[in-house]
């Protein structure tokens, strides 16, 4: 492990997280998961991974414990997200790191703090969204969070609900999770999956490319496709390329500048002209046009849904 780590570091010169990828490498707890914890209940699985909800076994404090499992991942993959999350923890909206990471026979793993209300993704409800004053708290947090990961130089690149972990149901203590696909910004990049709704138009057209220099333009826009499914309940588009009609749509009204609503299919969410200004900013077709997450920041002062603008609080205090 020493000598690979090592071997990986000459290619360019130590930065502070190649240090740290080195230190943890050296000082991995070799365990079985069932040696010092108690599995309690599943609390989340994806493509990579899953998480399961412990408690440990001398001490009794709850824990999040990742699972990446040792056949389909490699040990650089693992420490990196590892060191990544562990370098911005720091931060009041970002997932606290207990500082543990074992190897097992099976599993890479790092536990962290469990979030007990799920993710932001389990209480959007379809065609409805959230309500207007969870989604300013959602928007106000999740700008000092990416803020922070562009202060250190990185590119988070995976905004989604599934990525926002919920501390109680009104969402007034969320915090982001799961670093894996956290770059350094400048890093070339060309896109080997498909297109997903949160994927920059940049990026659409990159797979035969020498590929892209990665920016914080590209966290911009998926943060505007995010809190358009917030208002919304739905997918401004499944894809951002020119054949998804909805996405032409978009196109055409970016491109236009016409109206102060959202493009035809969306129109019937009623969203305010502020809302719509926000949300054509965050979305530029252009990354060089468009805001920085802090764009959003000038109107959750301003009402978002015409329908309940009048009937909620429409300035949400952190």
């Amino acid at each position: 492990t020493q000598k690979w780590l090592k071997a990986q570091l000459r290619q360019q010169p130590p930065t502070v997280l190649d240090e740290l990828l080195e230190i943890t490498a050296q000082s991995l707890v070799r365990t079985e998961v069932a040696e010092h914890y108690e599995v309690i209940r599943e609390l989340g699985r994806g493509k990579y991974g899953h998480v399961m909800l412990v408690t440990h076994r001398q001490r009794g404090t709850p824990m999040a414990l990742k699972l990446l499992p040792k056949a389909s991942t490699k040990l650089h993959t693992f420490l990196y997200e590892y060191c990544v999350a562990l370098s911005l923890a720091t931060h009041p909206a970002i997932i606290s790191m207990f500082g543990i990471a074992i190897e097992s026979s099976q599993y890479y793993g790092f536990l962290y703090e469990p979030a007990l209300h799920k993710d932001l993704i389990s209480i959007i409800k379809p065609r409805d969204g959230i309500p207007e004053p969870a989604a300013k708290h959602c928007a106000m947090q999740l700008v000092s969070a990416l803020e922070f990961i562009h202060s250190r130089g990185l590119v988070y690149r995976d905004v989604k609900p599934e990525n926002v972990l919920l501390f109680d149901p009104e969402c007034r203590r969320i915090k982001l999770t799961d670093f894996g696909l956290t770059r350094p910004k400048g890093t070339k990049l060309k896109l080997v999956a498909g297109v997903i709704p949160y994927t920059a138009p940049e990026l659409s057209n990159t797979a035969d490319a020498q590929g892209v220099p990665i920016d914080t333009s590209l966290d911009a826009w998926a943060f505007g496709v995010l809190l358009f499914c917030l208002l919304t309940g739905y997918f401004p588009w499944e894809q951002s390329l020119p054949d998804d009609p909805f996405f032409e749509d978009f196109m055409l009204w970016q491109q236009t500048g016409l109206g102060e609503g959202l493009p035809p299919h969306a129109n019937g969410k009623r969203l305010t002209a502020e809302a719509a200004l926000m949300l054509r900013s965050l979305l530029a077709l252009d990354p060089a046009k468009r805001s920085p997450v802090s764009g959003a920041l000038r109107y959750v002062d301003c009402p978002w849904r015409l329908e309940d603008g009048h009937s909620e609080e429409a300035a949400v205090k952190p």
